[in-house]
């Protein structure tokens, strides 16, 4: 990684960027649409701008997680299944990034991005009660925590949004709930994706500790938006989010392409 030198108006733009993202996460995810392209315009190289995005996305998701945790709307005991293979499938995702390209991921990516943003706008079932379980926690750790950590590990735009579209459609949570839900599931994929990023020596550690003090105030702001706020703020965030994300890969921007 090239020297940089942090004077004063590039920590504020990093601790700024961080509180953001860390505030747009909590609610909707989408973080990276934020961070990813101010670390590449600060001079990181595509794996340092990745691996540093997880080390500072870190603390905003254990941010968030732990304002949920301490209001009663998540219990990291009930997900240890979830959480163990969410952590696997990220390890595996952040191996294979290392070696492989992933910038044909910014072909597929828009389409299920725009399907989840669709879904959110017209699906009936997003509503603030509990609705009906479609499979157990086994099959959901499988099918969402293991692919989707896989995906954050090696790609990673709109990881939290479908954590949440997971536990929504498959378990049956409430808006509000699935939201707290996923943001563990998040931080367990970025754990996991920075170790494994740090034993390649790809983290600009000045850089991502700067925006993740931004990101600790940004989670908890986010984390207690979506308590006060619940549905009515999460499900357009999302559909934005998704958009955003979308427009940003089909443009060509993407981080990988």
């Amino acid at each position: 990684m090239n020297e940089l030198t942090l004077g004063h108006d590039l920590l504020l733009l990093l601790f700024a960027t961080g509180m953001l993202a860390g505030g747009l996460d909590a609610v909707a995810g989408g973080g990276g649409l934020l961070t990813l392209p101010v670390l590449l315009a600060v001079g990181l190289a595509p794996a340092e701008a990745l691996a540093t995005n997880k080390l500072q996305g870190a603390f905003g998701t254990f941010s968030s997680s732990l304002y949920f945790i301490r209001h009663g709307l998540l219990d990291p005991r009930s997900l240890l299944l979830p959480i163990a293979l969410t952590f696997t499938g990220s390890a595996a995702g952040t191996l294979l990034v290392q070696q492989l390209d992933s910038a044909f991921l910014t072909r597929i990516m828009p389409l299920f991005l725009i399907l989840t943003a669709l879904y959110f706008w017209f699906g009936p079932v997003i509503r603030e009660e509990e609705k009906k379980q479609y499979i157990g926690q086994s099959l959901f750790a499988v099918t969402i925590g293991f692919t989707v950590g896989f995906y954050d590990g090696f790609f990673g735009p709109g990881a939290g949004t479908f954590f949440t579209l997971g536990f929504v459609m498959l378990l049956g949570f409430s808006l509000i709930r699935a939201t707290a839900h996923a943001k563990i599931l998040n931080f367990t994929s970025n754990i996991a994706s920075l170790l494994f990023f740090a034993a390649g020596g790809h983290v600009a550690w000045e850089l991502g500790l700067v925006m993740a003090v931004g990101q600790l105030i940004g989670g908890r702001i986010g984390a207690h938006q979506v308590h006060r706020r619940g549905a009515r703020m999460i499900r357009p965030l999302i559909i934005i989010v998704c958009i955003l994300i979308s427009l940003k890969l089909l443009l060509g921007s993407s981080l990988n392409s």
